[in-house]
């Protein structure tokens, strides 16, 4: 990150801390910044367009004599009571001019609330922090990367569950660097959080075909070609401002962030991409929260029925690779991370994986370490297919005539402070199973041998079998890495990942059984 943009991090994520004191977590702080310099990016893009006929200025706010009179500039000379009154109905108001939600504008104020009780905090984020940066400046690279860190900084706050909307950055871009994206993909991520994968996967475009792109390939991606859904509202806001400060769509123009379910109708066929990239939340249900007449709350798994899927399950994560593949145009290719538990669940997961392995092309699958994710004890795999043409009869071979699979997990435990994951952990992976930087993926996929981290099954045989088991690939340590004393930090860090993996499967368990589970109580001496 460069040094403006540290700048500009550590001096925001400070102001984060002050307001901790007043109850407000790192989420909630972030939405109110994607509020307020959103408000700010309008103020901006009026003094930039007023010396232009009225034909062709751009009016994010609505263009009526009401709204001439308010917006940034309003807040700016308000302090007290009056400036938390103001901004509340300036919130207010936003979210109904946009509940359709056709532009950025109605996505990111859907629902707006003042979580800043406190009007002199709210005052000095407007007036000292955000005011005094140019948002919509040439430096997008420093806005954009700036945001993105803040958001990376509130994953590490656990108790908001911030985490579970965010991908690591290294494995995000190794993916990306894998897939290489070109400015004729159409990208979707099906459960885009924070749009991660849709930056990193644009930013590559633009690195590697910048000068040599049209001003219709580059702009398409303005207008839909690259797109994500997201669940959560407020986490979607985050995803559509870092999209806009990343210079990726236009405030008001139409949203590439879609508020929806993305497993509750299969595709329409304007809506396929030639590139998926996802890794839907962790945890093995589908479910809503309902609550009843009498104030009880109850929890209902959800099976979607959709014609497109081969089985019918609650299992959120075999909804999402069912989904996924489906996304799929004629000769699309996906990249997604799914934990463990879709490798080997028995039942209706292995009707999943056989259909998989049959229909699609699973040509490669990275076995990822523990200790890179912000929720504790997962296990986690990528797995890279393309699609395939249909098959004409069930004695056809399956279109998966090899998978390869890499281990990284074997002899490596990463955390998130004291060993993160690095670019060149994931080097090795890059270069000897997609030629990152030395050939064309086709030309690498026939080079590939089978050697030390880097293994080859039969599609077929992996068929054939009863479970289809893909819990597979992992190597033996060697002995002297085994006979290796390992220091007491990676004990203690080995044994803390340990049981936090049995915790999360216990309170699946639990989940499953409708068990309520007693508080966690830690006893100090």
């Amino acid at each position: 990150m460069k040094l403006e943009a540290r700048r500009l991090v550590d001096r925001l994520w400070n102001y984060c801390n002050v307001l901790r004191d007043d109850g407000v977590s790192s989420l909630e702080y972030l939405e109110q910044l994607s509020f307020l310099v959103f408000l700010k990016m309008a103020a901006e893009i009026e003094e930039a367009d007023k010396n232009l006929p009225a034909s062709k200025r751009r009016h994010v706010l609505p263009d009526t004599e009401e709204w001439q009179l308010r917006g940034w500039a309003d807040l700016l000379d308000l302090t007290g009571s009056e400036l938390e009154e103001t901004y509340t109905q300036l919130l207010t108001d936003l979210g109904k001019q946009g509940e359709d939600g056709d532009t950025a504008l109605g996505l990111i104020f859907y629902r707006a609330r003042n979580r800043l009780q406190n009007p002199a905090n709210l005052r000095r984020l407007i007036v000292d922090l955000i005011d005094k940066e140019e948002w919509l400046g040439s430096s997008k690279d420093i806005k954009g990367d700036a945001y993105e860190a803040l958001i990376a900084r509130s994953a590490e706050d656990t108790k908001s569950g911030a985490g579970q909307y965010f991908t690591p950055r290294v494995l995000i871009e190794s993916i990306v660097r894998c897939m290489r994206p070109t400015p004729k993909d159409t990208i979707t991520d099906p459960a885009c959080g924070t749009g991660g994968f849709l930056l990193a996967a644009h930013d590559h475009i633009v690195q590697e075909y910048g000068e040599d792109m049209s001003t219709e390939e580059s702009g398409r991606f303005d207008e839909g070609a690259i797109w994500g859904t997201e669940l959560v509202p407020a986490t979607a806001r985050l995803a559509a401002m870092n999209l806009l400060l990343h210079k990726i769509g236009k405030p008001d123009g139409r949203p590439l962030i879609h508020v929806e379910d993305a497993l509750a109708k299969p595709p329409t066929p304007d809506k396929r991409a030639s590139l998926v990239l996802a890794n839907p939340p962790f945890g093995k249900k589908s479910s809503i929260v309902v609550t009843h007449v009498d104030g009880s709350v109850s929890r209902e798994d959800m099976s979607y029925h959709r014609k497109d899927f081969w089985e019918t399950t609650t299992n959120k994560q075999f909804n999402f690779v069912q989904h996924i593949a489906n996304l799929l145009t004629d000769n699309g290719r996906a990249a997604v991370v799914l934990p463990d538990n879709v490798l080997f669940e028995g039942g209706r997961g292995a009707t999943i994986r056989r259909e998989l392995l049959k229909r699609y092309n699973l040509h490669t699958m990275l076995r990822l370490p523990a200790g890179i994710f912000y929720a504790g004890g997962v296990k986690a795999n990528v797995l890279f297919f393309d699609a395939a043409p249909p098959r004409r009869s069930d004695e056809e071979p399956p279109h998966t005539k090899q998978l390869w699979v890499y281990d990284l997990r074997t002899g490596n435990r990463f955390t998130l402070k004291q060993n993160p994951l690095l670019p060149g952990h994931l080097e090795d992976f890059e270069k000897r199973v997609f030629g990152v930087g030395e050939c064309e993926i086709s030309e690498a996929i026939a080079r590939r041998k089978p050697k030390g981290r880097l293994q080859v099954f039969d599609g077929a045989e992996l068929v054939a079998t009863k479970d289809v088991n893909l819990d597979i690939g992992l190597i033996e340590p060697k002995d002297k890495d085994a006979a290796e004393a390992k220091s007491l930090t990676e004990l203690t860090l080995a044994l803390s990942a340990d049981l936090r993996e049995a915790l999360a499967e216990l309170e699946d368990l639990a989940a499953d059984l409708d068990v309520e589970l007693p508080p966690l109580i830690r006893e100090r001496p």
